[in-house]
């Protein structure tokens, strides 16, 4: 197992991070921005769990494996989302920390 393994095992979990971090906004936005990114995180992460394994284990295809990670990374900054934030910092934007809104149901879904 090369040093490259360790590098996807870490794209995916930057991965896995941003589309769990997508979920917990659309749990406490009911925006339909981050409803549609945590849906396509599902895939996108195991994109990214398909391309760690080929490079762990599959040695001669290790970049291609390494091509997929950073294709699922890719994708997953293509979604469109709402602006959430208003002056909020790093910290709150890192963890998805959002204002919660209390009628989720009269917003427009998908």
């Amino acid at each position: 197992m090369s040093y490259l393994a360790y590098v996807a095992g870490f794209g995916v979990a930057v991965t896995a991070f941003l589309w769990l971090r997508d979920l917990r906004i659309f749990y406490r936005t009911g925006l339909s921005g981050y409803r549609k990114a945590a849906y396509l995180g599902v895939p996108f992460t195991a994109l990214a769990l398909l391309g760690f394994f080929v490079t762990a284990y599959a040695e001669a295809w290790e970049y291609l494996g390494l091509g997929l990670v950073l294709l699922a990374l890719y994708l997953q900054g293509r979604v469109e989302r709402e602006n959430v934030w208003h002056g909020e910092g790093a910290r709150e934007r890192f963890f998805g920390s959002a204002e919660r809104t209390k009628d989720k149901g009269s917003r427009k879904r998908l």
